[in-house]
């Protein structure tokens, strides 16, 4: 399934996250991958290069209630 939207988002400590949406069906799931990268253009790319990776990773936490706030929170090493 094709991730939705994606926002970046600022963090304080100079790296960044990305909310993108996990589509599941009709509903959708909102995400946060927090990114280490310098620049807003290598997180997306990035992102989208391993899409299908984070997008099972998302639907992992979400069967075991990995939630935080209701957020599916993920992090690049």
């Amino acid at each position: 399934m094709p991730v939705g939207r994606v926002v970046r988002r600022a963090k304080s400590d100079g790296g960044g996250t990305i909310t993108f949406s996990l589509a599941l069906g009709a509903a959708r799931q909102i995400c946060r991958l927090a990114a280490t990268f310098q620049t807003e253009t290598q997180a997306f790319s990035y992102l989208h290069k391993y899409r299908t990776e984070f997008e099972q990773m998302a639907r992992s936490r979400l069967a075991s209630g990995e939630l935080e706030n209701g957020i599916i929170v993920l992090s690049m090493l």
